[in-house]
């Protein structure tokens, strides 16, 4: 139930000055009990001046009340002279609450304006939605599921943000076959770290879709997949880890829930935070996506037979050595030997850093590029 709202709250003067007359003392004699100047009275009865915490504390002693009951009086008197023309403070909030707003607008996604209905129309724009209360439905289908619902407001944000651009590509039909043929394609370009740079195109010409857009901070995203309609994978990436064996780990990854068609019948995105936890609880899409990605980077048969013949030695030699043979860069077989023996420090250096290599080439927000 609503606060009851008085029509008129009058100031604390008024009290004070009726309690003055229940005891017939005159505004001198309450400063003299104060021993406070006459003036502070006399601005106290005619509204000039408001009740601070010590003259609270000095008039609920001098007449039996509390503090807090004089405190209470001038807090609604000047809460009654405040006057809201309309609800922008209450839309604002609503509207922070649903979306990264601040991060939005620093990143140009969204154009700030002061008035709050031409903003929230931008966001609306922007959410492809009828008003700020409905719920953004990131696949074309008509039909409504509440598949966005798990999908945190910077996440969903990001989502947003690499449709639009994925939106702008143009790129032939999806074929499985001709993606099965482009990951082959792949694969002969992970021994050298500059050729990255092809990927968007062997990938746009089987009719995938691929954007990188730098993550919001808090988001811990590493890459999602989604459908633009039935014949449009999309695959986003955030390179928040700028190694060689994370990209070609996490790219591979998406790929799979593209083959596989993971939330193409269910009309939502499959979101990856913290790709390749072998925790118990994963999804089976998502076990099955981690096994080819680490599959792709060395494949499993090699690494099960280098692990078996030289645990637990494993020197840097014989690690470049395994690399060369299986025509791998050096960086994914650490990688994966980092996964294997839960050592993070592991020959580190052989992680070479590969964003510079492919945002030249793709389509791109973030890092001080901007895709339109």
């Amino acid at each position: 139930m609503n606060a009851r709202v008085p029509a008129e709250v009058f100031p604390p003067g008024e009290f004070l000055r009726e309690e003055l007359e229940a005891r017939d003392w005159s505004q001198q004699e309450l400063a003299d009990i104060l021993d406070r100047p006459p003036r502070l009275v006399s601005e106290l009865i005619a509204g000039k001046r408001a009740i601070t915490p010590e003259t609270a504390k000095g008039l609920g002693e001098a007449f039996g009340t509390s503090p807090e009951y004089w405190m209470n009086l001038e807090s609604q008197y000047q809460l009654s002279k405040v006057t809201v023309p309309n609800d922008n403070v209450a839309r604002k909030a609503r509207l922070y609450t649903q979306f990264p707003v601040r991060e939005m607008l620093r990143r140009g996604w969204v154009r700030a304006s002061e008035s709050i209905e031409v903003l929230e129309q931008r966001f609306c724009e922007f959410f492809d939605i009828a008003d700020v209360t409905a719920t953004p439905q990131l696949s074309h289908a008509a039909k409504k599921t509440h598949a966005m619902a798990d999908t945190t407001p910077l996440q969903l944000a990001w989502l947003f943000r690499v449709r639009a651009i994925a939106s702008q590509q143009v790129v032939p039909t999806y074929s499985k076959a001709k993606l099965l043929s482009a990951i082959e394609k792949l694969r002969a370009l992970i021994l050298a770290p500059e050729e990255i740079r092809n990927v968007p195109r062997i990938l746009a010409e089987a009719g995938v879709r691929l954007v990188f857009v730098e993550p919001l901070v808090g988001s811990k995203m590493d890459g999602a997949c989604f459908w633009l309609d039935s014949n449009a994978p999309v695959v986003g990436m955030t390179l928040r880890f700028d190694r060689i064996d994370n990209f070609w780990f996490v790219l591979r990854h998406e790929l799979e829930h593209v083959l596989r068609e993971d939330g193409k019948a269910e009309n939502r995105a499959v979101i990856d935070t913290d790709v390749g936890d072998s925790k118990a609880d994963l999804p089976e899409c998502e076990r099955l996506a981690n096994a080819a990605g680490a599959d792709f980077c060395v494949p499993k048969a090699e690494l099960d037979d280098f692990v078996a013949r030289v645990q637990p030695y494993f020197s840097e030699e014989r690690v470049l050595r395994f690399a060369q043979r299986i025509q791998v860069h050096p960086g994914l077989v650490v990688g994966q030997l980092q996964r294997r023996l839960d050592r993070h420090d592991f020959l580190r250096k052989h992680q070479v850093k590969v964003r510079a290599f492919i945002l030249p080439s793709a389509d791109v927000d973030g890092w001080g590029s901007f895709t339109e």
